[in-house]
């Protein structure tokens, strides 16, 4: 098994192969680890920090990333995507992710190619291939390259390698498209989307960073971490009528507590065989 510093020499003997590279920068710790890399290694007039904005990640999650591209003193572009206007995004397909990420590395390659840049490269690491990503096919068939990877780091070395170069959000605790929230098979629409993102936002604030709230119509399935589920009982009442006045009828608590990729456990076997291949 390869030590952390193997991983890094890997990283960065990948990164000098390259010339200029476009990076697609969430503000998360994988993709703040690639940028922080690449511009260590390459420069930073041969670095441009790519960040989306769509209906699908919060406003607060897009300043936040440009800020701190911006702190890292990367090159900064920014880019709208309206995801929401793909079919199968908008009526959230077990293969609805594929067709986002074709829509996201398409954009990525369009402004690499007019911006005279040689690469795209994402956050992507190999705890990734451990559940349903069908976006990893749209990344492979677009060509852009996931070097944390490549170079064999899970999300355990990210942060160990974050922490060790001191970029401060080591310890981030990781985000996704809100379309996770919601079945398969149920149409996004923008106002579900902001019923979430508030509802989330609330008890974010609340103190838990941790936390999804699952769409199920009328009802509201709150999952935090398992061991802090008595914590959130302590905020019921303000959580109960926060939640009714942002649209849902019924508050319910995951006595489960927090799983990621939650909603992919729906899925057959079958399914998840059709659409990642």
């Amino acid at each position: 098994m390869k030590t952390l510093s193997e991983k890094k020499q890997a990283l960065v003997a990948h990164l000098e192969k390259m010339n200029r590279v476009v990076v697609a920068f969430s503000g998360g710790i994988d993709s703040t680890l690639v940028l922080k890399m690449a511009l260590d290694t390459l420069g930073r007039k041969n670095v441009l920090a790519v960040v989306a904005n769509s209906e699908l990640f919060t406003d607060e999650e897009f300043g936040k990333a440009i800020a701190l591209a911006k702190a890292l003193n990367a090159n900064v572009l920014t880019t709208e995507l309206n995801y929401l206007a793909e079919e199968h995004v908008k009526h959230n397909t077990p293969d609805s992710w594929y067709y986002a990420k074709k829509m996201f590395y398409s954009r990525m390659n369009n402004i690499a190619s007019t911006q005279h840049f040689d690469a795209v490269l994402d956050g992507m690491i190999l705890d990734d291939n451990n559940d349903y990503r069908p976006g990893l096919r749209a990344r492979t068939e677009a060509g852009a390259r996931s070097l944390l990877q490549e170079a064999g780091f899970y999300k355990t070395d990210v942060r160990a390698l974050a922490k060790e170069i001191n970029l401060n959000n080591w310890n981030k605790v990781s985000s996704c498209s809100v379309s996770s929230r919601f079945p398969y098979g149920t149409t996004l629409t923008v106002d579900t989307i902001e019923q979430v993102m508030k509802s989330e936002k609330f008890i974010r604030d609340l103190g838990f960073p941790t936390v999804r709230v699952r769409f199920h119509g009328d009802v509201a399935r709150i999952e935090v971490p398992e061991e802090r589920l008595s914590e959130l009982l302590a905020f019921n009442d303000r959580v109960n009528k926060a939640l009714i006045s942002y649209g849902f009828k019924y508050v319910s608590i995951d006595l489960g507590g927090f799983r990621s990729g939650h909603m992919n456990e729906a899925l057959s076997t079958k399914e998840i065989e059709q659409f990642a291949s």
